[in-house]
């Protein structure tokens, strides 16, 4: 709790701040509401809903009348807020070592990945999984939270007692100014393709979001990069701080010597200044030989000795990635959050090493969000599936049967291997009724996200909980 004049000196009012808000639906007695402008909605529109729910100051960049609360008139709420946030909570992000992590896929299992290596007891992580540190876990709503929650979710941090933060730098964030506030002590690259253009307009557009990360690195710090993505060179010439890198080639300060995926677990060998070792890592698929080098070369750069990080490993679990059902059906179920063409591209790519007969995926795609991404996942899910399901996922405002219309547009003519059921329930009740001895039934898309965003509420969704619900109903009636 701090009084308005120790946020803004010039104001002599002691008015006392609980917490600050830009949602005035989760305003309450003591917050201070700061009228941010969001892509569908101008929070000063707001204001006397916050009122009402007793916002005790306002921070606004227009004109009002008087509301009868203190209020404090800025240029622009949207770059104010995360300062403010960050001297509301005493700089939290300056208290631990801050670690971030970005790419088109795999941000969540690297940085999942860290926090591991690292230690949960010290390391806590933020991303599309939630918040976690020790034994405190906490929801999250986005993959990067806006600045109110950020360094609300730091503080708790710091006063679990954290010394280190891993979390996902998503390009969204950079965009909408989430970030401005943030430096990093060490940034973690995975890889880019092309996503989320609704939002950035363009390809170019998304990149340089990406790189943001990087040229917010202390110069001290470090950036890990991915040497063999196709988008290296533009990454690293970025970056301004110590440049450390991971790949297959023998010139990376992380070498890929050579790796085999299993069922259950990959073989590792791994280079590091001069001296190979082997690992055995329960993740599964070459993506994940990518994503366990990033975060092990971060951890190094941090100063973490090889042999405890080694001992770790074991100890990693990324839910809703990878997350193969405990069945004793005679068919496999696994759970991905996999969403983009190539996260199911190489999704699709390593489970079709496996022993298995056919694959069968239930997928859609998110409204209100990049439709041009629609097709070209309709495309790598049929080419590289036996048979597919498109079904809603966070529809918001779109109607499902359009979102999947978009899925579908350019295979009508091409492919018959797919078709369309509308309720996600259904759909994976009759990929799991479908499946034959040694096939394979994928959902993809929500990993063990909780919910799903209808058009005019949010309700409560399990693609894990009803995937064995599904399977139980079938057990009992092949009894």
């Amino acid at each position: 709790m701090k009084k308005l004049n120790e946020l803004y000196k010039e104001i002599g009012d002691t008015t006392e701040i609980k917490a600050i808000k830009i949602n005035s639906k989760e305003v309450e007695p003591g917050d201070l509401f700061i009228c941010t402008k969001g892509v569908t909605a101008d929070r000063h529109d707001f204001i006397d809903d916050a009122i009402k729910n007793g916002a005790s100051a306002l921070v606004v960049s227009k004109d009002i009348p008087d509301k009868g609360v203190p209020t404090i008139k800025v240029a622009d709420t949207n770059k104010e807020l995360p300062f403010l946030c960050q001297r509301f909570y005493d700089y939290p992000d300056q208290k631990m070592t801050m670690i971030g992590v970005t790419g088109t896929d795999g941000k969540t299992s690297t940085a999942t990945i860290v926090q591991t290596l690292i230690g949960k007891d010290i390391c806590g992580y933020i991303g599309t999984n939630g918040r976690s540190c020790g034994s405190f876990t906490g929801d999250n709503p986005n993959t990067t939270p806006d600045a109110d929650k950020l360094f609300a979710y730091l503080k708790e941090f710091v006063d679990y007692g954290c010394n280190y933060t891993a979390m996902e730098a998503s390009s969204e964030a950079f965009f909408r100014g989430r970030l401005q506030a943030n430096t990093f002590d060490i940034s973690l690259y995975t890889n880019i393709t092309s996503e989320h253009l609704n939002i950035h307009g363009s390809f170019e557009n998304y990149i340089e979001c990406k790189l943001q990360l990087f040229k917010q690195t202390k110069k001290e710090g470090y950036s890990i990069l991915n040497k063999d993505d196709k988008y290296y060179d533009l990454v690293k010439d970025a970056c301004v701080s110590n440049i450390l890198t991971y790949g297959k080639a023998e010139d990376n300060d992380l070498q890929i010597k050579e790796y085999s995926v299993h069922p259950t677990h990959t073989n590792i060998v791994f280079k590091y200044k001069n001296e190979e070792f082997s690992i055995d890592s329960p993740l599964l698929g070459d993506f994940n030989v990518y994503n366990l080098a990033c975060g092990l070369l971060g951890c190094l750069a941090l100063g973490f000795k090889l042999e405890d990080l080694l001992n770790n490993i074991k100890n990693i679990k990324i839910s809703g990635r990878l997350e193969m059902l405990n069945t004793n059906a005679p068919y496999y179920v696994m759970v991905d959050y996999a969403h983009t063409p190539n996260g199911i591209t190489r999704l699709l790519n390593f489970v079709h090493t496996l022993d298995i007969n056919k694959s069968i995926v239930v997928i859609g795609q998110a409204g209100e969000r990049d439709y041009l991404k629609r097709p070209k996942v309709g495309n790598v899910v049929v080419e590289n599936a036996s048979y597919a399901i498109f079904t809603y996922e966070d529809p918001r405002s779109e109607e499902p049967s359009d979102i999947c219309e978009d899925i579908i547009k350019e295979l009508k003519e091409t492919h018959n291997n797919y078709e369309i059921v509308i309720d996600r329930r259904e759909a994976i009740k009759k990929a799991i009724n479908m499946a034959k001895e040694k096939d394979m039934v994928l959902i993809l898309g929500k990993g063990s996200e909780t919910y799903e965003k209808l058009k005019k509420e949010t309700i409560y969704f399990s693609d894990i909980e009803e995937a064995y619900t599904a399977i139980a109903e079938r057990a009992l009636k092949d009894k």
